[in-house]
C-alpha cells in the first residue's frame, strides 16, 4: 500500500553522504511506491531560533511564555506560514525521516530549530489541552512512524556500549525518546553510519546499500520498545513501578527488554482486534 513519507535533513553539503543517504532515501520509496516530501533545512533556509517572532499575535504582549503563546497561535490559526506549512506535511505523513550528520553529539542546531518551532502547544505536546495526559505513545502524531539516519564521524568503538563517547542510542534518547516518541510516534532503531570523516567509496557503497535493506521495512519493522506512560508501568507520579525493570536506574530502564517487548506487541495486536 502506498504510503507518504517526510524526509527532513540538515546537511548542506551537496557530496556529504548524508546527502547522498537522501537521495538513496527518495529514489528508494518513490521506487516502492510511496510519495516523498522533502524538507531540506538549509535550503529552506530554516529560521532556527524560536523567540518572539514566532507569535505574530500575541495573547499577552507583557510577557513571552512560550508554551502558552505557542498554544495560542495554534489554536487560533495564528502561526507563521513556514511553522504551519510543515505542520501540514507532518500530519499528511505517514512516517519522518530524519537525516542529519551528528554534531556534538546531537542534531544540527538548525534541525533541533525545526522541532522547537514545529512541535507547538496543542499539537506535539498539551494535546487535546490534556495537559500530561497524552504523551510518551500517545498524542497527535500516534499511527506514524518515525526514524533517524545518523552520519557519524568517529568509529564504532568510540560509540560502543564501553566507549569514550557512550552508546549512540543513549545519546541520542532525549530525540527518540524525548522529541519523537513523546508526541506518540512509532520510533524504529536508529540507521547509522560511523567513520564517515574517513570513509571510502567501498563503505560509502555499503552504507548506500545497508540503508536500502532498511528502507524496504520501513513500515514492517518494529520499533523501539519504548514504555508507553498509560500502559501500566509507571505510578501516578510517573516513576516506574518496583517491579518494573527492578534493579534498573537511568535511560533504558524506560526500553522494554525482548521478552517484554513481544508481551507488548501480542497486547497490542489483541486490543487491535477488539470493536470499538
Amino acid at each position: 500500500m502506498s504510503k507518504r513519507v517526510l524526509v527532513i535533513y540538515a546537511q548542506p553539503e551537496q557530496s556529504s553522504l548524508t546527502r547522498q543517504l537522501v537521495d538513496v532515501s527518495v529514489k528508494c520509496l518513490t521506487a516502492q511506491g510511496h510519495e516523498v516530501l522533502q524538507s531540506d533545512l538549509y535550503a529552506m533556509r530554516w529560521k532556527a531560533t524560536f523567540d518572539e517572532h514566532d507569535f505574530p499575535e500575541r495573547a499577552n504582549s507583557e510577557r513571552l511564555s512560550f508554551g502558552a503563546e505557542s498554544a495560542h497561535a495554534y489554536r487560533h490559526r495564528r502561526q507563521t506560514a513556514d511553522v504551519a506549512a510543515e505542520q501540514d506535511k507532518v500530519l499528511a505523513a505517514d512516517a519522518l525521516i530524519f537525516q542529519f550528520p551528528l554534531w556534538w553529539y546531537s542534531m544540527p542546531a538548525i534541525m533541533k530549530g525545526w522541532i522547537d518551532r514545529v512541535w507547538a502547544a496543542g499539537l506535539a505536546h498539551g494535546y487535546k489541552d490534556a495537559g500530561n495526559t497524552y504523551r510518551y505513545g500517545e498524542g497527535a502524531f500516534k499511527g506514524k512512524r518515525a526514524m533517524l539516519s545518523v552520519a557519524v564521524g568517529g568509529p564504532p568503538h568510540d560509540y560502543s556500549e564501553r566507549g569514550i563517547n557512550g552508546p549512540l542510542e543513549q545519546l541520542l534518547f532525549p530525540i527518540t525518546h524525548g522529541s519523537l516518541y513523546f508526541p506518540g510516534f512509532d520510533v524504529l532503531p536508529t540507521f547509522a553510519v560511523y567513520g564517515t570523516g574517513a570513509l571510502t567509496a567501498a563503505s560509502a557503497a555499503a552504507a548506500k546499500e545497508a540503508w536500502r535493506t532498511r528502507l524496504q521495512n520501513l513500515f514492517e519493522d518494529g520499533p523501539i520498545p519504548f514504555r508507553p506512560q498509560n500502559g501500566g508501568d509507571y505510578t501516578r507520579t510517573n516513576e516506574l513501578r518496583p517491579h518494573v525493570a527492578a534493579g534498573q536506574t537511568g535511560l533504558m530502564a524506560h526500553i522494554a527488554d525482548s521478552n517484554e517487548a513481544q508481551t507488548q506487541r501480542l497486547e497490542a495486536q489483541v486490543s487491535s482486534r477488539k470493536p470499538s
